[in-house]
């Protein structure tokens, strides 16, 4: 009976440590102070790289006992955390912790520098580096760094050539799965940005961005060498070859080279035959959106360049540059 009541007052003792504070061991490598000698234990680990529980399945250890319980959940498929709300099943608490939260919109962590919210405390990391500027991840091979892991990873299959994620309905491969995605919309047409003031609809969110502008106007990227602005920064980055005569983006079949990977991309097409965009009225399909774009006027019947000296009108740009000739002879 004595060993039970010595257990139990032992507990009692180490609860009581959570509304004390008291955190009496303390690590004599680096300082760090505990409430229990278990967590100074666990922490020790982090000094010795002790990893004394390993996984029997693929080998890999672990520091806890906990951790490889919840490593096991991979292998097994286990998802014992159900959500009540509305079923969803998650291998660990704090992962069903983090999803009631999209139920709830509950944002506990809250960025003291400019106050925005976040449901997560690893977004709220991420997120206060845009306000210090850390990059702590840094690529091996030419030294760039990134404010996020993810960007790393994707940074580096520039170097490996890598593109894991592929399009189950042409075999194309890209290295990120959000260029799958976005890729995917060529086949199925689906638009889901649309234009709040003109309702024209794209498929990337980007897209309807930059399309934005030619109702406002802006052009925020400016070239620092002859003041040309432009509404894209990817469009800037290709200008700038112009002053620099550089073309860095080389074709692997025939060896021709681009100033920029849009231009390379429509160049491959020729070699390919590929044509992704595809009329919704006639099924007709081109390589560039452009090609489609005009198409599509033979259908609706838009006019939208219009000569400045007659006030005829016409469905392409090429079209009107040449009628503007009848009128200067040149």
């Amino acid at each position: 009976m004595s060993v039970v009541n010595n257990s139990q007052e032992k507990k009692a003792s180490l609860h009581r440590r959570i509304h004390t504070g008291e955190k009496s061991y303390r690590c004599d490598i680096c300082g760090k102070s505990y409430s229990s000698n278990y967590q100074l234990t666990m922490h020790k680990r982090v000094h010795t790289g002790e990893k004394p529980y390993h996984c029997d399945i693929c080998g890999k250890s672990f520091t806890q006992s906990s951790g490889l319980t919840r490593h096991t959940r991979i292998h097994t498929g286990e998802r014992p955390y159900h959500c009540d709300i509305c079923g969803n099943l998650y291998s660990t608490n704090t992962q069903l912790t983090m999803h009631k939260r999209t139920h709830t919109g509950e944002k506990p962590y809250r960025c003291d520098i400019c106050g925005e919210s976040f449901s997560q405390s690893g977004v709220l990391q991420k997120h206060k580096r845009v306000h210090t500027g850390e990059k702590p991840y840094q690529c091996n091979i030419c030294g760039k760094s990134f404010s996020q892991s993810g960007g790393l990873t994707k940074h580096t299959r520039t170097h490996t050539g890598e593109k894991p994620y592929r399009c189950d309905i042409c075999g194309k491969s890209f290295t990120v799965s959000a260029h799958v995605t976005k890729h995917k919309r060529t086949h199925t047409g689906e638009k889901p940005y649309q234009c709040d003031i003109c309702d024209k609809s794209f498929s990337r969110n980007d897209d309807l961005m930059c399309h934005r502008r030619v109702h406002t106007g802006e052009k925020p990227y400016h070239c620092d060498i002859c003041g040309k602005s432009y509404t894209k920064s990817s469009h800037l980055a290709t200008h700038k070859y112009i002053h620099t005569g550089e073309n860095p983006y080389q074709c692997d079949i025939c060896g021709k080279s681009f100033p920029g990977t849009h231009d390379l991309t429509k160049h491959k097409r020729v070699h390919t035959g590929e044509r992704p965009y595809r009329c919704d009225i006639c099924g007709k399909s081109f390589s560039r959106n452009e090609g489609l774009t005009c198409h599509k006027r033979t259908h609706t019947g838009e006019k939208p360049y219009h000569c400045d000296i007659c006030d005829k009108s016409f469905s392409e740009s090429g079209v009107l540059i040449k009628h503007k000739r009848t009128h200067t002879k040149d």
